[in-house]
């Protein structure tokens, strides 16, 4: 767990409907600034529309949230400018070169041309894509992709940065890497926001959040969850909730 006690995402009473469907039912919860906070549950759980409204790119329904010590609803632009975010499913643009695409999110960051290429050669070689720079991102290993997107999410070092499903499809060892790289991340300081559909992954996390149809089912430390429900591995905790929630025909 990180020493400090500091909440850099302070989250009460967040709702989000679309029409009658509550995709957020009264979430509250906070994050520890240095922490890595896994967020999990089921497809459908309401994950991924919590990042969005976390990283201002949807409104709440109501709520009070706090991120980075900006408000969501009057501070978004500012919001924006102190969080990374990378998506499973969109990154990077296929018909750019690595080079290209770590300098179009070093631009959206708001970083300058020095600093982007200054930037682009660290990380390149902390990497060892050099060789890489002008391959286009469809040419390259998902692992890699993976890999690059993560980094071009933190190029602008930011406060916070949002992983929503960041390992899927990768191989285990490619997993673990990508781990490695988190684990470095918040070592610098950065907050690791992070979805996930492997269990094991859990494991990893200071703190652990498992949302059932919309709610927050359960939240603490992997160890504590695994007490609590008497449960071997996060997968064990999983699987008790899922059929606690489960409801009747």
């Amino acid at each position: 767990m990180p020493a400090t006690t500091e909440n850099i995402i302070t989250v009460r009473n967040l709702v989000k409907r679309f029409g009658s469907f509550v995709a957020n039912d009264h979430l509250t919860f906070e994050v520890k600034k240095g922490e890595i906070f896994g967020f999990l549950g089921a497809n459908g759980a309401g994950k991924t529309t919590t990042i969005k409204i976390l990283c201002g790119l949807s409104y709440p329904t109501s709520g009070e949230l706090s991120i980075a010590g900006f408000d969501i609803y009057t501070q978004r632009e500012k919001v924006k400018k102190n969080i990374g975010y990378m998506s499973q499913r969109f990154s990077l643009y296929d018909d750019l070169t690595v080079y290209e695409n770590i300098r179009f999110y070093g631009g959206i960051y708001g970083l300058g041309k020095k600093e982007i290429d200054s930037r682009a050669h660290a990380l390149m070689q902390r990497l060892g894509f050099e060789t890489s720079r002008n391959k286009l991102i469809r040419d390259i290993p998902l692992g890699w992709k993976q890999k690059l997107a993560f980094s071009v999410a933190i190029v602008h070092n930011p406060k916070i940065v949002f992983l929503d499903e960041p390992t899927g499809g990768v191989d285990p060892i490619t997993r673990r890497q990508f781990w490695d790289m988190i684990f470095e991340a918040a070592h610098d300081g950065i907050t690791v926001f992070v979805t996930t559909h492997y269990m094991d992954e859990a494991e990893y996390c200071d703190r652990v959040s498992i949302m059932t149809d919309g709610r927050i089912a359960a939240l603490d430390t992997p160890d504590n969850l695994k007490r609590q429900f008497n449960a071997p591995s996060m997968n064990d905790v999983f699987v008790k909730l899922a059929r606690r929630e489960e409801k009747p025909i």
